[in-house]
């Protein structure tokens, strides 16, 4: 299945059969981007079902105006303010929600977003580019050690100190402010071999994930979502860098085990607390033809859960 022919929407058949269990249920699509999940879940619902679609980019709303469906109602704001939303629409439950981490290609090929290295553009990287701090206006304040940590704590740069020095060192003869004079200043800082990946790399998903609160945001939903889903509803997540596969993966494990009780506590078989989600089989990756199709798919991590009987 695929809906949109600008945005290839990443394991869309693995995602919706994980998904829907219930053609007549209320699902969540917590990162609406270009709609082709948003789009897969109408194409399997009753007319009776509900889809709440969220996203915080203002240009997704140009893509909500194309899909012309009642079952849809689309929110402004991040997946993390689930509860809000839910109240807005006097919901209380949910049969099933669905994260795509990833950026959308418009988002990333649009050099006035500011997310590309290899496009020359504002060094910007805000995904709600319509208030709060560009990126180019924390690196002019933050200090080497702030920029350093930033590094590498969210992009796992071994060259985290070398590229914040050079960061510092060079703002103070030009302030800098395009995606371009970021690259070389890391390409200076930085010697890799030609075939390794570009040095960029690590340092532009940094700051793009600490600008925009994004493991934050992942922290805040996951226990939220689990609170709405009915007893057989399914989160569905697909990341694409580990460190949000790695709060993931450890947020379903530790849902799925039994809680530790202490040995002094005496309690009987069945007052142990019960374990919230079932992991719902392994972890699911992108086939060799999908990555052929779509390269940007190819780091791609998707995880299913399902809520227990509270």
């Amino acid at each position: 299945m695929e809906f949109n022919n600008n945005h290839k929407t990443v394991m869309l058949t693995e995602a919706l059969s994980g998904l829907i269990t219930e053609n007549n249920g209320t699902y969540i699509d917590g990162t609406f981007g270009r709609g082709g999940h948003s789009r897969g879940i109408l194409s399997m619902l009753s007319p009776v079902g509900r889809l709440i679609a969220i996203d915080k980019d203002p240009d997704a709303e140009i893509e909500v105006s194309k899909i012309r469906d009642s079952r849809m109602t689309f929110k402004r704001g991040c997946f993390s303010s689930l509860n809000h939303f839910l109240k807005e629409e006097k919901t209380d439950f949910i049969d099933g929600a669905i994260l795509d981490l990833g950026l959308c290609s418009p988002q990333l090929e649009n050099p006035r977003r500011g997310f590309s290295f290899q496009l020359d553009g504002p060094l910007d990287m805000r995904m709600d580019n319509s208030g709060g701090q560009t990126v180019a206006e924390w690196l002019d304040s933050a200090s080497e050690v702030q920029i350093a940590k930033v590094i590498k704590d969210y992009g796992e740069e071994r060259f985290a100190k070398r590229v914040a020095r050079s960061i510092v060192f060079n703002r103070n003869l030009r302030r800098i402010e395009t995606t371009f004079q970021l690259a070389e200043i890391i390409k200076k800082a930085i010697i890799v071999p030609l075939h390794k990946k570009n040095p960029a790399t690590r340092t532009f998903q940094a700051l793009r994930i600490y600008i925009n609160k994004e493991l934050h945001a992942l922290e805040l939903f996951l226990p939220t979502c689990v609170n709405c889903l009915k007893p057989g509803g399914r989160l569905v997540i697909i990341s694409f860098h580990s460190l949000e596969d790695r709060i993931v993966k450890q947020y379903f494990k530790s849902e799925s085990l039994v809680p530790a009780i202490p040995r002094e506590i005496p309690l009987k078989a069945d007052q142990f607390p019960s374990p919230r989600l079932k992991i719902v089989g392994k972890p699911l990756f992108p086939t060799e033809e999908e990555v052929r199709s779509n390269p940007r798919s190819r780091s791609a991590v998707l995880r299913i859960a399902e809520r227990l009987v509270a």
